[in-house]
């Protein structure tokens, strides 16, 4: 078994995978020192979210997704003498959605949200692995985009999300109508509108769920 096949074996073990990844030069700024590849962490489905929800940070205090990466996440670096860097707990904030786009698996969208090549719009990041090693990374995909229809541009039925970007607080105030119901259920009909957000086994409720921490 490969180095890249024993590290996904063992991120599957919490419901995690690698999204992507890309080599880091030893003269580059904004790394851990001796970083040679970063690896960005996702969720695993099917199966994430029973997993996650049936782990002891379960237990109704605050930030429980956060406290289950720090734990679990830190846990998988420390094994591998790498660096765990996460997207809470700033500021400030490690720059995922740059380290995202370098990849060359997660594209801006035609509504500027991330657009990931097997998680679609649903992409998500848990936190990335800063190795001291060289190692392979998953290839480069192509853009699901080029070849859509786009029904993301004209999915949000509050008109928040387009082209233009996203009108944080015209969306919270249509989840605060009737209208926003099932939004706040079943997840953001932007994200749900991309074919390959589709065909990603994410389940309504860790929708949900993100939509209500978003919205409190």
């Amino acid at each position: 078994m490969s180095g890249a096949e024993e590290l996904a074996a063992r991120l599957a073990e919490d419901q995690l995978e690698v999204l992507g990844g890309f080599a880091v030069s030893e003269a580059e700024a904004g790394f851990p020192p001796g970083t040679r590849t970063l690896l960005m962490l996702g969720p695993k489905e099917p199966g994430f979210w029973g997993h996650l929800t049936s782990q002891p940070e379960w237990d109704g205090a605050p930030d429980p997704v956060d406290r289950w990466s720090r734990r679990v996440i830190g846990r998988i670096a420390c094994d591998l003498g790498a660096k765990a860097l996460f997207p809470f707990g700033g500021p400030p904030y490690h720059p995922f959605y740059q380290w995202a786009l370098r990849t060359g698996r997660v594209w801006d969208s035609p509504v500027r949200l991330l657009v990931h090549a097997g998680q679609g719009l649903m992409a998500s990041f848990r936190a990335a692995l800063a190795l001291k090693e060289a190692v392979a990374v998953p290839p480069p995909g192509t853009k699901p985009c080029d070849a859509c229809a786009a029904p993301c541009l004209t999915a949000c039925p509050a008109g928040a999300i387009s082209g233009a970007g996203y009108d944080v607080p015209r969306c919270h105030a249509f989840l605060d109508q009737p209208e926003g119901a099932d939004c706040l259920s079943g997840g953001c009909l932007v994200r749900r509108a991309c074919p390959v957000s589709q065909s990603y086994a994410r389940l309504p409720e860790q929708s949900a769920y993100h939509m209500g921490q978003f919205h409190r």
